[in-house]
């Protein structure tokens, strides 16, 4: 499958989880791929099957396993939720005692129905806002909304089952999480850092990419003890790799922002801006979808 491919995929998934607000599982449901241990007690259940990216299952699902219980961080797409479960049933009999949602997305947040109505859902508080506004958390399953919210920071736990929780600004929405398991010194991004291209913003759900650098220049600033980065939707990365991407969303607003003052429209200030050239490895393929996001927002 190509990379254009897999972006006309993505972004179908992205438009039904902004527009309807509620992402549901692909059309030829892919196979969950098996837990990847990161460190210790800390696992991984990939976005999609790394041989082939058309096997989505939704966000990258992290399961920390602490001495009360199991936590799960982000719960892909709906239906996913018994596949999930069976995983984590692979490697500890304990119980999920509780769920972090990164942000709103159905790719993300679409199994919460699946587990028991006493776990406890944690988010930030802007995110209970979007996901309230989703048919997907309406009537009966409301009660899979996050229990606890926070503001701008949120410990839980404590001793080497910690978790810490940041809130840094609008970026991919208007309440995107970070996640960082200090003993582990272990970072979750949600889609703050998903991939290496374009990020997409969700602007239905209060996303920016004014102050997406910015947001993410806070959090590399605040968050310090940490070696290994779990992205949205890629492999594992490194710290220097977060680091260039808050680069890369820099140069792409400042590379938006004096194309439209020179009155450039958004899809050739995407195709002259290049950015692949000077980040290698890097795909453009949602460049030009996130330049037309930059120019609405901007005056």
């Amino acid at each position: 499958m190509t990379r254009g491919r897999f972006f006309l995929i993505f972004v179908g998934i992205g438009a039904l989880s902004m527009g309807v607000a509620a992402v549901q599982q692909p059309a030829a449901r892919a196979v969950l791929p098996d837990l990847q241990k990161v460190k210790d007690n800390l696992y991984i259940i990939a976005s999609s099957n790394p041989t082939d990216r058309s096997q989505f299952t939704g966000g990258n699902t992290v399961v920390f396993i602490t001495d009360s219980g199991v936590t799960v961080v982000d719960t892909k797409l709906a239906g996913y939720g018994p596949d999930i479960l069976a995983k984590i049933r692979a490697v500890t009999s304990k119980p999920v005692t509780r769920i972090i949602n990164t942000h709103t997305h159905g790719d993300h947040t679409g199994s919460n129905e699946a587990f028991p109505a006493t776990v406890d859902i944690v988010a930030h508080e802007n995110t209970k806002t979007n996901m309230s506004k989703m048919d997907a958390f309406k009537g009966a399953n409301a009660q899979f909304l996050p229990k606890r919210t926070f503001k701008d920071t949120m410990t839980i736990g404590s001793g080497k089952d910690r978790i810490d929780l940041y809130y840094f600004g609008a970026g991919h929405t208007s309440g995107d999480t970070f996640v960082v398991f200090p003993a582990l010194r272990v970072l979750q991004t949600g889609d703050m850092f998903a991939w290496k291209d374009a990020p997409l913003l969700d602007r239905n759900n209060g996303g920016s990419g004014v102050e997406f650098p910015k947001t993410l220049a806070k959090a590399l600033a605040a968050i310090k003890d940490f070696d290994t980065v779990i992205p949205g939707h890629s492999p594992v990365m490194a710290p220097k790799d977060l680091q260039e991407y808050q680069r890369f969303t820099a140069d792409l607003l400042a590379g938006a922002t004096a194309a439209k003052k020179a009155g450039t429209s958004a899809a050739d200030a995407a195709k002259a801006m290049n950015l692949a050239a000077k980040y290698p490895g890097y795909a453009s393929d949602r460049m030009q979808a996130a330049v037309e996001a930059i120019y609405a927002e901007l005056p």
